[in-house]
């Protein structure tokens, strides 16, 4: 498990390394960061000082060699916007964005696998047909329209709950969370539910789609014959075997929602990182835009990582192979 853990890590290194020159190339043709800290008034020697200053007339790959050792070790330069360090941004944002996409996919998985093997066992009943027609819901609406209605409803019409923010949130060190105060958790509740249901109508019928698959299959049919409880052939025999391919769509998924949770931050102006970027793109922020491109690879590559680990747990028959393969 090491050696593999070690191999994948090694894969990773090139991916990681081509997302740092994109998020690097953008120093470059995107906007002037000179002009864009010194402004409209200055003197050709302050410029020439400060390209001095940013290591901008250095040859490309020693920009490139000292950028990727700064985000090695932290530093991701300072915004243009708000003359700040963007690793202190980062730490102060990134726990909003976190709790979001977290609380957005533990409401997709806790309600999208019972309702996916529901619709896949009983597939002609009048619940299942209600729960196909959520998911068409979810799956036509685009993000930004669900999140304005369910502020419509209800916090405009009804008044239960925020239509913007964070709430009242508690410092532990220097992580902010809202879920140990009833404001924050409030405040959750709709970005939570707008970004996730596009997770859950999907996760449902990725499960639903591989019920049915698994239940036409000789094993699960030869179990009947010998006369098991069907709670024990739905659950311990067909749901295991539907896993491998919703861990797959729920692992990249959660990469996903906190890479791309721009709109719904945008929607109820929720201060996390997604927000920060928007916010940034508006004015040519390259440092910020860079890194955030920089961590949402970091991201992907960890979860694709967590994703194969779990593959084993779930799936014996890899584990065989594995062993097959190491003799």
């Amino acid at each position: 498990m090491i050696v593999f853990i070690f191999y994948r890590l090694l894969q990773a290194i090139p991916v990681l390394l081509v997302v740092g020159l994109v998020a690097f190339a953008m120093f470059t043709y995107v906007g002037d960061p000179v002009a864009a800290m010194l402004g409209q008034d200055y003197t050709e020697a302050r410029r020439i000082a400060l390209v001095h200053k940013l290591g901008l007339d250095r040859p490309f790959y020693e920009q490139f060699a000292h950028y990727i050792w700064a985000a090695l070790h932290g530093n991701f330069g300072f915004s243009y916007r708000l003359a700040e360090p963007v690793s202190s941004l980062f730490a102060q944002r990134l726990p909003a964005t976190l709790e979001l996409s977290f609380t957005a996919t533990v409401f997709a998985v806790v309600l999208g696998v019972p309702m996916g093997v529901y619709a896949g066992i009983w597939r002609k009943s009048w619940v299942s047909r209600a729960f196909m027609l959520i998911s068409l819901i979810g799956v036509s609406l685009p993000t930004f329209l669900i999140g304005v209605l369910l502020i419509l409803v209800f916090s405009v019409q009804l008044g239960w709950l925020p239509s913007f923010g964070r709430g009242h949130v508690t410092q532990l060190g220097w992580w902010s969370t809202g879920f140990l105060t009833w404001s924050g958790i409030k405040a959750l509740i709709l970005p939570a539910i707008t970004l996730g249901l596009f997770e859950l109508t999907l996760i449902m019928r990725l499960v639903r789609a591989e019920m049915l698959e698994v239940l036409r299959t000789d094993y699960i049919k030869f179990a009947r014959a010998r006369g098991l409880r069907a709670r024990s052939i739905h659950f311990s025999h067909a749901l295991r075997n539907t896993l491998v391919p919703v861990i797959t769509i729920i692992g990249l998924q959660l990469g996903g929602v906190i890479a791309y949770s721009l709109v719904t931050e945008t929607v109820f102006q929720w201060p996390g990182m997604g927000l920060l970027f928007i916010q940034s793109v508006a004015v040519a922020d390259i440092p910020v835009m860079s890194a955030y491109l920089l961590l949402v690879g970091v991201v992907f590559v960890v979860i694709n990582l967590v994703v194969d680990l779990l593959y084993y747990a779930v799936d014996p028959r890899l584990r065989i192979d594995r062993k097959r393969h190491d003799g």
